[in-house]
């Protein structure tokens, strides 16, 4: 408990100490946003705004779960399996960047190129999983062995969060407040189960996230970009899948969840039937052509994900007493 504290405690500072100087390096080589054309009118103020902070955040999360592993004496395999791919995201996130940096765009990477790196990217934890022998999903005390089908099972979950915190990336502050959130309750629930590896690694993230939010707060001074997006998704999947608690995303990334089915069901409504369901997606755009402060929307997500979060929390405790 008191070296989770500590592992966010300092990687809150280090994202501080190694945000300034990281964002003066992208405004000295002109590195800044790109705003898609079909964004709102008021994000196009946004353009410019120095990106791939994500650089910065993961580095502070990485750092800090390291140093606080070593001094728990927690060094286990699955621990840097873990770290490793929350690399592997960020490098191909990072590739996405500089992609739109390459062409002056924000397309970067094709749809297909981006899903089989994350595929690749994923198979690392899961094969781990699945052949340690923890191919089953538990809820309680009811369980469900998957056997061979696991690993597409697991696959999907992680490439699917990290996708859907890459949508949810897209309002100051909103991604990182978010995961501020989830990876807390995923550390509550590793503490727990005395997965205290694993709960390092949580609470690391999710103090590099509150630092991050120091600067990616409304207005921000920097964003996280497909470098930090898809590093957050990614890990806070594989976190999931290496601790055993896929099934408990569903209420602590309940904000993925919902952006992803927006855009699903925007495009699936658009294809069949001609008309939109929303104003835009993912729904913290609709919410924002609705009249919605982006501030407004940030506080109201990150209050749904902590309701959501601690019923979580409780419930698992209470199942697992």
């Amino acid at each position: 408990m008191i070296l989770a504290i500590v592992a966010a405690l300092v990687a809150f500072v280090l994202a501080l100490l190694l945000g300034v100087p990281y964002i003066e390096f992208l405004k000295k080589k002109m590195l800044g946003q790109y705003i898609r054309e079909e964004a709102p009118e008021s994000h196009a103020k946004k353009g410019g705004t120095p990106t791939t902070g994500g650089v910065f955040l993961v580095a502070a999360a990485i750092l800090a779960s390291v140093i606080s592993l070593f001094m728990a004496e927690k060094t286990s395999t699955g621990a840097f399996l873990l770290l490793i791919t929350f690399i592997f995201f960020m490098f191909a996130g990072f590739q996405d960047d500089a992609q739109k940096f390459a062409h002056h765009d924000n397309k970067g990477l094709s749809a297909r190129g981006k899903l089989l790196l994350q595929i690749a990217i994923a198979c690392l934890p899961v094969m781990f999983v699945t052949i340690s022998g923890r191919t089953f999903l538990t809820f309680g005390e009811w369980t469900l062995n998957l056997g061979y089908l696991y690993p597409i099972f697991g696959i999907f979950l992680i490439t699917g969060v990290s996708n859907a915190v890459n949508l949810t990336d897209g309002l100051d502050g909103l991604a990182a407040s978010n995961m501020v959130i989830s990876t807390a309750a995923l550390a509550v629930i590793n503490l727990i189960m005395g997965n205290v590896d694993l709960a390092i690694i949580c609470a690391s993230v999710a103090g590099a996230c509150l630092g991050f939010l120091y600067f990616n707060r409304h207005p921000a001074k920097v964003f996280m970009g497909d470098t930090g997006s898809l590093a957050l998704g990614g890990i806070l999947g594989t976190l999931a899948v290496m601790g055993k608690f896929e099934l408990w995303l569903i209420p602590i990334g309940i904000i993925y969840l919902t952006e992803t089915l927006s855009v699903m069901l925007q495009v699936t409504s658009f294809k069949l039937t001609g008309k939109r369901i929303f104003k835009m997606s993912p729904i913290h755009h609709h919410f924002e052509l609705c009249g919605w402060k982006e501030t407004t929307i940030v506080k109201v997500f990150a209050g749904v994900t902590f309701i959501f979060s601690s019923a979580a929390v409780l419930l698992f405790w209470y199942l697992n007493r």
